[in-house]
């Protein structure tokens, strides 16, 4: 073998390799026995990501709660007024910017889904006049949209909504 091929195996053999390191990669995110990481002892349930940010429930406390880990910061991001002992949080959803967060909260056996805005601390119910079982919201990456399921006479349809509460229409293709 000439010092040239094994020079074209070599250059081949390392553009090869290096095309390993881009995306997708895993990441690591520690375990905290505290209870401040990603991970803990207890259960975590229904991650979605958008952006940087990854919202989960979790039972870390004693009652189902909604968490927000930053992915570029690695920490936890403080949620106040988001959760409370009285509301069993599940299927949380966020926006690209992590300032709104969708879930549904369940108080006293009916289930609603809630809006959470960041910037006031406030959580809305956008379903408080629907008389119907709800599940599984996910909100639009600008959260001007939420999506989720209804059960309408034993039958599970989408619903679409505005962050405000408003029903809008599904667009449907000219016939």
């Amino acid at each position: 073998m000439t010092n040239y091929k094994l020079a074209i195996i070599l250059f081949l053999s390392s553009t090869l390799l290096t095309g390993c390191f881009g995306y997708p990669r895993i990441l690591s995110y520690p375990f905290d026995p505290g209870g401040r990481g990603l991970n803990s002892l207890a259960s975590e349930l229904n991650p979605q990501i958008s952006g940087r940010y990854i919202v989960f429930t979790t039972d870390r406390r004693g009652s189902q709660d909604v968490y927000m880990l930053d992915t570029v910061t690695r920490n936890l991001v403080d949620l106040p007024g988001l959760n409370s002992f009285d509301t069993i949080a599940s299927h949380p959803s966020v926006t690209q910017d992590g300032r709104y967060v969708v879930f549904v909260g369940s108080r006293q056996g009916r289930s609603a889904i809630f809006l959470y805005d960041r910037e006031t601390r406030q959580s809305r119910n956008l379903t408080a006049n629907l008389p119907a079982e709800i599940r599984n919201p996910t909100i639009s990456a600008d959260g001007s949209k939420i999506a989720f399921e209804f059960s309408n006479n034993g039958q599970w349809d989408i619903l679409l909504y505005d962050r405000f509460g408003q029903k809008l229409n599904i667009p449907q293709e000219p016939r």
